[in-house]
């Protein structure tokens, strides 16, 4: 699982997967300038108080909140944008660890908006869950990087089987192997835990969950 991480995080600089996060940063970032300019103007249209000194500490509270909200959506929102380019990493991965005509195929496009879309909400929820417990002594951090870890374990790994199986399958595989998938995702949360690193999670997360498959499948 380590060399696997490895290598997985040497391939990530390589130009296809620069390229995907080029395009996958650029979007989120487009978007997220979109609704910090729209929520911005809505927060302000509501801010109608007499008095100078007021009116410009609410301003100041409402844009450092819309800050923290927006900084909390980067890790769903690249998630979700990047789901739209996994296929393209997963078959640059897979040329590397198959021979020629047993790769994988493309998930259909509506399984993958789908599927990038639950990936999306549900980490939004879990994170949400963990910042929560931040707060609770002894959990901590500890919580955040356990949710994570079983949440990119578990979807990561659907999204590279996926390409081999059915939907069914790959979950059935999951339970199957879900102390390993947990492991593996562990490495992946690590990515989440840094601010800035936490961009490369969906490159790291399917460069290596496209070799744990084909680890898995083998029965290593």
């Amino acid at each position: 699982m380590l060399d696997a991480a490895l290598v997985s995080l040497r391939e990530i600089f390589s130009p296809p997967f620069r390229w995907v996060l080029f395009k996958s940063l650029g979007m989120t970032l487009l978007l997220l300038a979109l609704a910090w300019a729209g929520l911005d103007r809505l927060a302000i249209s509501y801010i109608a108080v007499e008095r100078p000194w007021l009116a410009a500490t609410l301003t100041f509270a409402t844009g450092a909140g819309l800050f923290l909200f927006l900084a909390f959506l980067i890790a769903p929102l690249s998630i979700l944008i990047a789901g739209l380019f996994l296929d393209d990493l997963a078959d640059v991965v897979e040329a590397d660890l198959y021979p020629e005509g047993q790769r994988g195929q493309a998930i259909p496009v509506a399984q993958a908006i789908w599927m990038g879309l639950r990936f999306a909400l549900v980490s939004a929820g879990v994170n949400l869950l963990a910042l929560m417990l931040l707060l609770v002594p002894g959990l901590n951090a500890m919580a955040f990087v356990l949710a994570n870890a079983y949440l990119f374990g578990r979807e990561y790994f659907l999204m590279a089987a996926t390409r081999f199986l059915s939907l069914a399958d790959a979950e059935e595989m999951r339970r199957r192997h879900a102390p390993r998938l947990f492991l593996a995702g562990l490495f992946i949360a690590g990515f989440v835990a840094v601010p800035g690193l936490n961009v490369l999670t969906p490159l790291f997360g399917v460069a290596l969950m496209s070799r744990v498959y084909k680890m898995l499948a083998e029965g290593r």
